[in-house]
């Protein structure tokens, strides 16, 4: 399994691994404002804020949509630990295209973030929690996560960054296609 082998797949890596592939979807969530321009980014290099003891801190994984799962738990655990400890190293942090900022293990349910200039979008997630859900026909319980995305409207819209997150939904709500 990969407990035996040391592997710990969070709900984080799963969120931003569904980021990842939402993005290759949606070039312009992908995208920065620089100056007067849209630059939109052939790679996914996807930020994960990380709390560290002098502050916020956001670390870069790089290429995220093409990692394997095992492999982006494995970097995050590494980039976030050493931010934690004030050892970052060059390519720990810079370069990303989006930001994701998770407050669901400090309990929080829903937020909103700002967005990192000079980012398109940032998606911010609560904490899962059960609650009753209807499975074929029959009252469950199951996990629910509530998420929501700050966009600037210079480089996309609402209605794209609807989209994006009901292909971030998809995506997380099936599992296995974050291991294709």
């Amino acid at each position: 399994t990969l407990t035996e082998e040391g592997i710990k797949i969070s709900v984080n890596d799963l969120v931003v691994k569904a980021t990842a592939l939402a993005l290759k979807k949606f070039p312009n969530i992908n995208a920065s404002f620089g100056g007067d321009k849209i630059i939109r980014h052939g790679d996914v290099n996807v930020g994960i804020a990380v709390s560290t003891p002098t502050g916020l801190m956001t670390i870069a994984t790089r290429n995220t949509d093409r990692m394997a799962l095992s492999e982006l738990s494995r970097v995050t655990r590494e980039r976030a630990g050493r931010a934690r400890e004030g050892k970052v190293q060059a390519d720990d942090i810079g370069a990303t295209t989006f930001t994701v900022s998770n407050l669901g293990m400090y309990g929080v349910d829903s937020f909103i973030a700002v967005i990192t200039p000079p980012e398109a979008a940032i998606l911010a997630v609560g904490g899962t929690r059960e609650e009753p859900v209807v499975k074929e026909g029959q009252i469950v319980v199951g996990q629910r996560m509530k998420a929501t995305i700050s966009a600037d409207h210079r480089v996309t819209d609402g209605a794209e960054a609807a989209e994006f997150m009901v292909e971030f939904k998809r995506l997380l709500e099936n599992p296995m296609r974050l291991m294709l």
